[in-house]
């Protein structure tokens, strides 16, 4: 009997090294994937439908979110955005952990729908270290920094459902404590009474 995989739910600041962490975890692991999104831009350059995103009109999408298809959805800069709950649920089915990038309010509606999905915060070391990886990346002014720095500390105030915070201080570090998480997650009780049945 295939196992069944597990939703990973990442969340923090821009600048917390959410992506590096993950990819340090998983790095050639065939059982975990990153979620696609549906999305009502338009496809740039170079990006797939399927890969990068499933492009749908704002009908489908609107459609999506009155049938209850959608895990979370959010409204970026008059594009909406959302998770598409058969596609998570196809690749649990068949054994996949998928990991879901996703900001605090995306998070709460997967909670919600979802309880049995595993949240993790990843956040740095303090914010003054954020500020100096935000700096250090040379991509945004003074100003943007600053706008990400008090986008931050509301998200820390609103982070109070998450399941675990993972502090990115060194990255090795990190990358283990993410794949010890979910090495106990797939150890769950709950999961696995079935191991403990003595009847042939």
């Amino acid at each position: 009997m295939t196992e069944k995989g597990k939703l990973i739910v990442i969340s923090g600041p821009s600048g917390a090294g959410k992506s590096t962490v993950v990819f340090k975890a998983i790095g050639n692991r065939q059982d975990i994937c990153f979620s696609t999104s549906v999305t009502t831009r338009q496809p740039r350059p170079g990006e797939v439908d399927g890969r990068e995103y499933f492009f749908i009109s704002p009908e489908r999408f609107q459609e999506m979110v009155e049938k209850d298809e959608l895990l979370e959805h959010a409204t970026y800069v008059s594009h909406s955005y959302g998770t598409p709950r058969a596609y998570v649920t196809e690749k649990l089915n068949a054994g996949m952990n998928v990991i879901l990038d996703i900001e605090v309010q995306g998070a709460r509606q997967v909670r919600q729908k979802l309880p049995e999905a595993v949240l993790i915060f990843i956040i740095p070391p303090s914010l003054e270290e954020l500020r100096r990886r935000l700096e250090g990346r040379g991509t945004d002014s003074p100003e943007a920094i600053r706008g990400r720095l008090e986008r931050a500390r509301q998200e820390y105030a609103e982070a109070d459902f998450y399941d675990y915070i993972l502090v990115n201080d060194d990255l090795e570090e990190a990358g283990r404590q993410f794949e010890a998480i979910l090495t106990a997650e797939h150890l769950r009780a709950k999961d696995r009474m079935e191991l403990l049945r003595t009847e042939d």
